[in-house]
């Protein structure tokens, strides 16, 4: 039973990441609130939960707040572009469901729309991560995201399972679920990710340092 309750232990240490992940959780959504946010919001969850992964998160709050301040314009405009894209493939998607007919064409045009919404979802997954630990353009950070999502398949279906299975959760089976919602899924994404971002940080290094060898 000491064992169990031991500070340093594992369980007590698995239950401090699921306070956190509720607490971050909670800040992720007042954040978002005002909805044109919640770019911002998620890349400073991404910080945050990145650095827990490590053990090195700090202060959660102090944390959030410094990340979602300094990738504030950068998230937001993202976010807002990564909006309009969406609004504009729910409507293509509700046309070619009630429209749906048996052609070449409309059968073509269904898989074009299925590859640029696997796109989407891709870019939607990575992208608030990477403006977490990277510098960059925009245009580069969807073109990373995207070439990342498709390099580590195997991680990014593990994402979108996590986010699937959060999502039946708190719609189908346990509503109150929605308490860990999005702080959660950060999480467990982090986890995935970590080494990856970890190896992407190496090579940009190594590209910078063999940069000023060779300006030398």
């Amino acid at each position: 039973m000491n064992r169990l309750l031991n500070p340093d232990g594992p369980v007590m240490a698995f239950i401090t990441k699921i306070v956190y992940c509720v607490y971050l959780n909670i800040l992720w959504f007042l954040c978002s609130l005002p909805i044109v946010t919640a770019g911002a919001s998620t890349t400073a969850l991404f910080y945050v939960t990145l650095k827990m992964v490590h053990n090195e998160e700090g202060s959660l709050t102090k944390s959030f707040f410094r990340a979602f301040k300094e990738n504030f314009r950068q998230s937001t405009i993202v976010w807002l572009i990564l909006l309009v894209l969406g609004i504009f493939l729910a409507l293509d998607g509700y046309v070619f469901y009630h429209m749906r007919f048996d052609s070449v064409i409309w059968t073509l045009g269904a898989a074009v729309f299925a590859l640029v919404l696997a796109a989407y979802a891709i870019v939607l997954m990575y992208i608030f991560p990477l403006m977490s630990r990277f510098d960059n353009t925009i245009f580069a950070m969807f073109r990373n995201s995207l070439m990342i999502g498709m390099r580590f398949l195997f991680c990014t279906v593990l994402m979108a399972a996590i986010y699937f299975f959060m999502a039946v959760v708190i719609i189908n089976v346990f509503t109150p679920a929605v308490i860990f919602g999005e702080g959660l899924c950060a999480y467990l994404c982090s986890c995935l990710l970590s080494n990856i971002l970890l190896m992407l940080e190496e090579k940009s290094r190594e590209a910078e340092t063999g940069n000023e060898s060779t300006e030398e």
